[in-house]
């Protein structure tokens, strides 16, 4: 697969000559310095930067730079026989999984690095389902190859057991590692790669990156993988003919293989594994960097090759899939929204048809996003700067036609989602999927200056990060940021300080109760003043039941014979509404009550609406105190889904938190397990970081409301002392 490597600073324009891809990988992993490797060898840099001197090519970009580095979505565009090929590095952890959704958006196949030196854990698991999902072409990067636990042939049987549905040859190499002499920790170095298809021997020495024919015991080593590796493309790619020529002993042109692997790869069931070192002091080159590079642009499907979102008007009629043609009408899509002091706001956006120009007016659509708090919208906007990160700078960008990437400036309106398309033809593209936040952060501003900028912080905040959600509660009066996990909350509020110059303290977090009565009961409520002129006469009497749950608060009279006027009745029932809505007890709201006036007096000149809307407060306030109030506590549905290894656990974990395991599902495909229980809302506050922790980040899980249940005595008397305490 390899000529002369180089780059070519004047690669050609047009979708055939684009590849977008995305790493993926867990934390840790070597994603960031793969991106490095491969950047000095296609000539983007000079040199590779450390992670830990914090001088990484993503660092040098004032867009993704600093401390948002490790937890965002980064571009980097590099240039690499004839093409332009587009890397978007994404964060591994768990809480920034949006991050990874939004590139696997973008791009077109992806790079999948995994540690030669580890064991594939869940994490590896968790990420790989996530590009299966979408049905993503990709292939493994293996890593770390220097590492004392380094073990090449092990891991690669590993990730086909795991990842490949149990078959260990499910994932299968391009090039084996060659070994150099063991060292004095007798550890022998890879020094260079056996290439698969084309026969040749690539070492990486101090001198550089040089080829050679396979000697010693080499051929025999490459006949025995290559049959294994031709056999797996010809079967996935559905080769018949080139299967014949295989099987009738006949020699296979390299062309035709290229064109079968790429086959394979485009449909999502063939994963090719590499393998990839930085460069060092005994290989001045990245070991496989040029062979990833090559796989990439011979290998990996161009963006006409993957079928575009699909479309309609913004008011719902279907419309054809766009065409990956530069000539078409425009239909872009914004994947990633983000602010700099220093740029301002950008918005990256991926073009599937049409060309997008500077200064050119566009439509842009947000409608189906209102699940991620986004309002429907339909505006026109003017196109500013186009731009692609090149080291420390931005490079303008004369047009960014399809299947190309790019930072567009000034899109006021935009969000994180939405749709960009002509005007004369304006659409919508099918919103992708995003995991719903299930960490609930409540928080204050921290000074009056803070309070007044708060509100717009926020919403900047939520707009750009679509797996963010932010709630004002209406009972609790609380500020509620819902969040993937604790690192995903550190980062949105130390984001809010840095951008907005927003401070904000953390509180504890309040569960929505409520109140009702736990039997029958009745008050009276006498409101009778003097204190000049007209006073204030009413007097209420009132009958208070239980009714069942979710009935909210029945109002009925039945007073005869004019006990109170029925002009007053109405401002009887407004007091008494107005009471229940702020409680009687531990100030919640009050629910599920029939109250009824039965009877009650007034005054000719005295009595008078206010004068009887508070009798009937008074009214409830003393039924309230004839009888036990009970809290009542929200209770979810959660939906727990796991590897079977964990079901046990899980079960019992939420048995501990007062759960009702009501069922357990298997999967349609793998070896994970869903479990449904019914729990209190106030003991899964924290459940998305206790899951984490009790699964290895392999498990995730759903959380729908579903009714109020009475809170247990002793947990009920804890929550009336803390808020007679000022909790």
């Amino acid at each position: 697969m390899n000529e002369k490597p180089g780059a070519d600073p004047g690669a050609a324009a047009g979708p055939a000559a684009v590849r977008n891809v995305v790493l993926a990988g867990p934390s840790g992993a070597g994603k960031t310095t793969l991106v490095e490797a491969l950047a000095v060898a296609a000539g983007a840099t000079g040199r590779a930067g450390r992670v830990e001197d914090g001088d990484t090519l993503s660092d040098q970009d004032p867009i993704e730079q600093r401390h948002q580095r490790s937890v965002q979505l980064s571009l980097i565009p590099l240039e690499w026989r004839g093409c332009r090929i587009n890397l978007l590095d994404t964060p591994g952890y768990a809480d920034f999984v949006g991050e990874l959704r939004a590139g696997l958006r973008a791009a077109d196949a992806a790079l999948f690095t995994v540690s030669a030196a580890e064991d594939v854990t869940g994490a590896v698991r968790a990420l790989w389902a996530e590009c299966a999902a979408v049905g993503m072409p990709r292939a493994l990067v293996l890593t770390h190859l220097d590492a004392a636990r380094a073990d090449v042939a092990t891991v690669l049987r590993g990730c086909g057991t795991a990842l490949g549905d149990g078959d260990p040859d499910a994932v299968l190499p391009l090039y084996l590692p060659l070994y150099g002499a063991a060292g004095a920790d007798g550890r022998a170095p890879v020094t260079g790669l056996l290439d698969l298809l084309t026969r040749r021997v690539a070492e990486y020495g101090p001198d550089g990156r040089a080829e050679r024919e396979p000697a010693g015991a080499e051929p025999a080593l490459l006949d025995e993988a290559r049959g294994r590796l031709i056999e797996g493309i010809i079967a996935e790619s559905e080769d018949e003919t080139l299967m014949d020529r295989y099987l009738g002993g006949a020699e296979l042109d390299l062309a035709s293989l290229v064109a079968d692997l790429e086959t394979a790869v485009a449909r999502g069931t063939f994963h090719p594994a590499l393998i990839a070192a930085p460069a060092t002091a005994a290989a001045r080159q990245g070991l496989g960097t040029v062979e990833l590079l090559d796989l990439i642009v011979r290998g990996f499907p161009a963006p006409g090759e993957r079928p575009a979102p699909e479309v309609t008007t913004p008011d719902g009629a279907p419309r054809p899939a766009p065409p990956c043609d530069p000539s078409a009408p425009l239909a872009a899509e914004v994947v990633r929204t983000t602010s700099d002091p220093y740029v301002g706001r950008l918005s990256l956006v991926r073009v599937f048809s049409g060309t997008l120009r500077p200064d050119e007016p566009v439509h842009v659509s947000g409608h189906g996003l209102t699940d991620r708090g986004h309002a429907d919208h339909d505006v026109q906007e003017r196109v500013g700067a186009l731009s692609v990160p090149s080291g420390k700078q931005q490079r303008p960008l004369p047009q960014a036609v399809a299947g190309e990437l790019a930072y567009v400036a000034k899109l006021g309106r935009a969000e994180t989602g939405d749709t960009l398309s002509s005007c004369r033809e304006p659409l919508l593209m099918a919103p992708w999927t995003m995991p719903d936040p299930q960490l609930p952060v409540a928080i204050e501003a921290h000074g009056k200056a803070d309070e007044d900028k708060l509100s717009h912080g926020l919403a900047r905040l939520v707009a750009e990060d679509p797996t963010m959600r932010l709630e004002q509660h209406p009972h609790t009066g609380q500020v509620v940021l819902w969040c993937m996990g604790e690192a995903h909350a550190e980062v949105a509020l130390e984001r809010l300080r840095t951008r907005y110059g927003v401070r904000v303290d953390t509180v504890a977090y309040r569960v929505p109760l409520r109140e009702t009565f736990g039997a029958a009961a009745s008050g009276r409520g006498r409101q009778v003043k003097q204190s000049g002129g007209h006073g204030q006469f009413a007097i209420c009497e009132i009958d208070v039941e239980p009714l069942p749950a979710g009935s909210g608060v029945e109002f009925t009279d039945t007073v005869v014979g004019g006990a109170v006027p029925r002009q007053f009745i109405a401002s009887v029932e407004k007091g008494v509404r107005a009471q229940a809505a702020q409680g009687v007890a531990a100030g919640y709201p009050l629910v599920d009550i029939r109250v009824t006036l039965r009877d009650g007096k007034a005054h000719t000149v005295d009595s008078s609406d206010a004068a009887f809307q508070a009798a009937g407060a008074l009214a409830l306030r003393d039924a309230a105190g004839q009888v036990r109030i009970e809290l009542l506590e929200p209770v979810a549905e959660v939906a727990v889904l796991i590897p079977d290894e964990f079901v046990g656990a899980v079960m019992s974990d939420l048995s501990g938190r007062r759960g009702r395991v009501v069922g357990t599902e298997q999967e349609e495909t793998g070896d994970r397990t869903w479990v449904r229980a019914e729990v209190p809302e106030a003991e899964i506050a924290r459940y998305a970081v206790d899951l984490r922790s009790l699964a290895h980040g392999t498990g995730r899980f759903t959380r729908t409301p579903l009714r109020h249940e009475p809170m247990p005595p002793h947990l009920a008397a804890a929550v009336r002392g803390g808020r007679e305490n000022g909790a």
